[in-house]
């Protein structure tokens, strides 16, 4: 018991500063694109549209928390932070890619990308919203709903934005396919990983309770 009394609030406290830092980062990198926006690696790549959701992407959880998720005490003791910090990360690191030039450059790394954020914005709101007592099957379809419908926006989004007028259209359709087919797979595996490791958290606190 000791064990858990010592060791959960720096485990807390380390995703907060997290959480915090993955904002300020973001935000000084929307700044940055703002001020300088051919240096910014998104010029061409609609770049207003990107201003816009990538702030209000990182800042739903902590808005929905203040206006409505504070009043529902039975179901989280404090601001969940694990689930900001997963819901930040996705805008974060597509930001840090494209100033990099890694998705023009990384013949993978686009494909990684839909596989991988999709993955971390579907276990930031399974975890920031999803009911705690769904079965495995459930939170599967819940994951996979959640990333199918997330990925669909997306490629809407990016096709009315900037692909129909760029020279990427001529391979628009393959390269769309495969994204959508990446991002259900990586919503789906991390609705199952969420599943297991929320499921393994009250043996990990028998057992050191013992």
């Amino acid at each position: 018991m000791t064990t858990m009394v010592a060791t959960t609030p720096v485990r807390t406290n380390g995703i907060r500063y997290a959480a915090l830092l993955a904002k300020v980062l973001l935000f000084a990198l929307l700044l940055t694109a703002l001020i300088w926006p051919d240096l910014s690696g998104i010029k061409g790549k609609a770049s207003t549209a990107r201003l816009v959701v990538y702030p209000i992407g990182a800042m739903v959880l902590p808005i929905w928390w203040w206006a409505y998720g504070r009043t529902r005490s039975k179901l989280y003791d404090a601001f969940p932070w694990p689930a900001d910090l997963l819901l930040t990360l996705p805008w974060l690191i597509d930001l840090i890619g494209n100033r990099l030039n890694l998705f023009d450059t990384v013949t993978w790394w686009d494909d990684a990308m839909h596989f991988v954020l999709w993955g971390f914005l579907t276990a930031g709101a399974l975890l920031a919203f999803a009911p705690r007592n769904l079965s495995r099957a459930v939170t599967a379809f819940v994951a996979l709903g959640f990333g199918a419908t997330a990925a669909v926006v997306w490629e809407l989004g990016e096709y009315v934005a900037f692909v129909r007028k760029s020279p990427e259209l001529q391979t628009a359709y393959t390269d769309t396919l495969g994204d959508l087919a990446l991002g259900t797979l990586g919503a789906l595996l991390a609705g199952l990983l969420l599943y297991q490791v929320t499921r393994a958290r009250p043996s990990n606190h028998s057992s050191h309770s013992s």
